[in-house]
């Protein structure tokens, strides 16, 4: 008797990962909207730039960064999207809208802890290749070595994206 109430309680305690889902799609749209924002505020930087007819030493860089950092607050907030849905597909329930989806449609559906951790791992390396080329737009090179290590940092990332890629292309072929 005592045995089946405490497993009962411990199975109801898997709803405690509503709170991590809850706050993790919250936190996705806060992401977006602010990432949206930063947009906007390129936007409207280039603009009153265009219209005034000035061009600010560091334009082109200032606009470019803009972009990419808020390119890099949406994979974050991809992140988090990815996490809700994957922990309640994981502790809660199938989610049926998705279950309806076409195979190539279910970016979303996650059958494992692994396959949440895998998804979660490529996004967030997306998030430091991104979070790389915003920070190498406004370093200054002086030298060829400097240069040289740029272009060993840019090979040594394209090998890892490869490699990457592949891993996924491995498991969807099984």
């Amino acid at each position: 008797m005592m045995e089946k109430i405490f497993e009962g309680a411990m199975w109801k305690s898997r709803y405690l990962v509503l709170l991590a889902v809850l706050f993790g799609l919250l936190g996705a749209v806060v992401l977006f909207v602010i990432a949206s924002m930063d947009i906007f505020v390129v936007a409207k930087y280039a603009f009153d730039t265009i219209v005034t007819n000035a061009h600010p030493e560091n334009f082109h860089e200032d606009l470019v960064s803009g972009i990419i950092g808020a390119v890099d607050l949406y994979l974050i907030a991809v992140v988090m999207l990815i996490f809700s849905f994957g922990i309640y597909e994981l502790f809660i329930s199938p989610i049926k809208h998705i279950q309806e989806m076409q195979d190539e449609q279910r970016v979303l559906t996650i059958t494992s802890l692994d396959q949440l951790k895998d998804k979660i791992a490529k996004v967030i390396v997306m998030v430091l290749v991104v979070n790389f080329f915003q920070r190498v737009l406004h370093t200054e090179y002086n030298g060829a070595l400097e240069m040289l290590y740029f272009a060993l940092a840019v090979a040594a990332l394209s090998v890892g994206l490869y490699f990457l890629g592949k891993v996924g292309k491995k498991e969807e072929k099984k």
